[in-house]
């Protein structure tokens, strides 16, 4: 169900292999939500631009163009979050998909419920950049980051944070519960003339957690991801 609407999910299917296509479209109306199809890139783009669809699954490997090919024109005029499923599991294409704009990744054969997770948590984030009325505020347990305050709070106490420090919790904020790159997470915050420089990640999130985690070595809020970037743990 959509919130804002009132009704069903409507969920944009890009896949042209016919038993994902069954296996996608059957899952999907059997836990009530609507499904609009697509075995092209060129149609996957009418149909979103034409029916806007709220969440977009999208497969990399089409017959007339690249998967990215497809997530670059979406991105260009859509914020509609996009769940990718591919035969690809390197790392190099997770984080390849991630950084074209992808919300996240999900490697053939998976499961139902790990689908279903996966669209439930990609159409909560969707839900609260829509309806948060402003800058986004996180909490989880204890901590609470009030973006449009500047704000960081733990255990009911204010937290000092250098500008550095600030920066990436923010754009960790903004994306809270999705895997934020190495590639991203330098260019937002010290720009894309360091995109290589890796170790300003460590020195940095290693500040952070020592700062908002019980135990900085175990940490259960920032979370890496490892070969790829880090996750603000979004769940309760």
């Amino acid at each position: 169900m959509n919130a804002t609407t009132g009704q069903s999910t409507n969920v944009l299917v890009v896949e042209d292999e016919v038993h994902m296509q069954r296996f996608l479209r059957a899952t999907l109306l059997a836990n009530g939500y609507q499904v609009t199809e697509a075995t092209t890139g060129a149609t996957a783009v009418m149909h979103a631009t034409r029916h806007v669809p709220d969440i977009v699954v999208l497969d990399l490997g089409l017959p007339d163009v690249d998967g990215f090919a497809v997530m670059r024109e979406l991105r260009a005029f859509s914020n509609l979050p996009i769940v990718v499923l591919s035969a690809r599991g390197s790392e190099m294409d997770k984080v390849q998909a991630l950084d074209a704009g992808a919300d996240d990744y999900l490697t053939k054969p998976f499961g139902v419920g790990e689908l279903l997770a996966r669209l439930r948590a990609a159409l909560r984030r969707a839900l609260t950049v829509k309806t948060g009325g402003g800058e986004p505020v996180f909490e989880r347990g204890a901590l609470r980051v009030d973006l449009g305050r500047r704000q960081v709070v733990l255990n009911g106490e204010e937290l000092k944070l250098t500008p550095i420090e600030w920066k990436m919790l923010s754009v960790l904020v903004v994306n809270a519960g999705r895997v934020v790159t190495h590639q991203q997470l330098l260019q937002e915050v010290w720009g894309p003339q360091c995109v290589q420089e890796t170790h300003y990640l460590r020195v940095y999130m290693s500040q952070l957690r020592r700062k908002l985690e019980p135990d900085p070595a175990r940490p259960q809020c920032l979370l890496t991801e490892l070969g790829l970037g880090y996750r603000l743990r979004a769940d309760r």
